[in-house]
């Protein structure tokens, strides 16, 4: 059995990441998006809140769950199993970015093989930190993400406006 994690903070998760999620799960046996929990990094969601997003995005994949981990992302690898890491790229700055990691992921976990996937060209433009200025701004969010993280996004930024004011 192939296991393979696709990981990420996933703040929010989008419709890129589920292209990626789609068919990366059609290659690989189990497929876990593991949600890092990064308390250095401004996140717009807590761990929880992202991890329930992702699962609600995969349900309809019944080789696909989402968890949350922090540390090592090659320990996390380690700790369920798998034998592959899957990343998405958009351009090649994210080669570049990729290619650095990997390289140091091969020195900690020599074991641990890194599949790549070409963003599909409707997603090559979109960012989680890009959609969510859109979001903030009252932007149309249609085809970027799922219903119910459009609903997120919305209620989330509905709320900092409430506190603001």
């Amino acid at each position: 059995m192939t296991i393979a994690i696709y990981p990420g903070s996933f703040d929010p998760i989008t419709h890129g990441h589920l292209d990626i999620i789609k068919r990366a799960s059609s290659l690989f046996d189990k497929l876990i998006i593991g949600i890092y929990d990064r308390p250095e990094k401004s996140l717009l969601f807590h761990t929880q809140e992202r991890v329930e997003m992702a699962r609600q995005a995969v349900a309809h994949l019944g080789n696909v769950q989402a968890q949350s981990y922090s540390g090592l992302t090659v320990n996390f690898a380690k700790k369920v199993g798998a034998q592959v890491m899957v990343r998405g790229l958009r351009m090649s700055s994210d080669f570049e970015r990729e290619f650095e990691m990997e390289m140091m992921n091969k020195k900690l976990a020599p074991d641990l093989d890194l599949v790549c996937f070409m963003a599909s060209l409707q997603y090559q433009f979109l960012s989680s930190s890009l959609l969510k200025e859109v979001a903030q701004l009252g932007g149309c969010l249609e085809d970027m993400v799922p219903d119910h993280v459009a609903t997120a996004l919305r209620d989330k930024f509905a709320q900092k406006t409430h506190k603001v004011s």
